[in-house]
């Protein structure tokens, strides 16, 4: 069974170019390189077509993987979620209360996770943490230097 994935509709409009870029220009250029290295004679010692060969067969089980996940995503509604807690699309600000850092993140789905745009994963030790908090709680996150503690100081939408 799969599992189903939320995203933000700009999040699943990219999986969608994505899926059409390898299927309109990565496909018929991999074929293209088996055609030319076919063309070339011998298949049994020819390097060329086994590499385009292996090509083929990883960009076709990406397809599959990406057309899978596309066919079981979901598209969150940003205007349906309670702002009192922590959830998926929720901006926080946070502050560590060990060194007094503050923070601002959006909680987002795994793919959509880009942490230079301040995009962090709800599967993150970070996103795991703050799920379900609400505005004044403290959030336990559990990392590979131990807990870290976050005060929860605003979240909107």
């Amino acid at each position: 069974m799969s599992q189903i994935n939320y995203y933000t509709e700009e999040g699943l409009k990219k999986l969608k170019d994505e899926l059409h870029h390898m299927k309109t220009v990565q496909r018929p250029s991999i074929s293209n390189q088996i055609a030319e290295a076919r063309d070339k004679g011998d298949l049994s010692e020819n390097a060329e077509y086994d590499a385009a060969k292996e090509a083929q067969g990883l960009l076709e089980m990406k397809i599959s993987k990406l057309e899978n996940v596309i066919a079981n995503a979901r598209i969150i509604d940003n205007s349906t979620i309670d702002a009192s807690k922590v959830y998926i699309l929720s901006n926080v600000k946070i502050k560590n209360i060990a060194n007094g850092a503050v923070m601002e993140y959006t909680l987002v789905a795994e793919n959509e996770a880009d942490i230079k745009l301040k995009k962090i994963s709800i599967d993150s030790p970070i996103g795991k943490g703050l799920l379900g908090k609400a505005q004044g709680e403290i959030a336990d996150v559990q990392t590979p230097n131990g807990v870290m503690k976050f005060e929860i100081l605003e979240i909107s939408r």
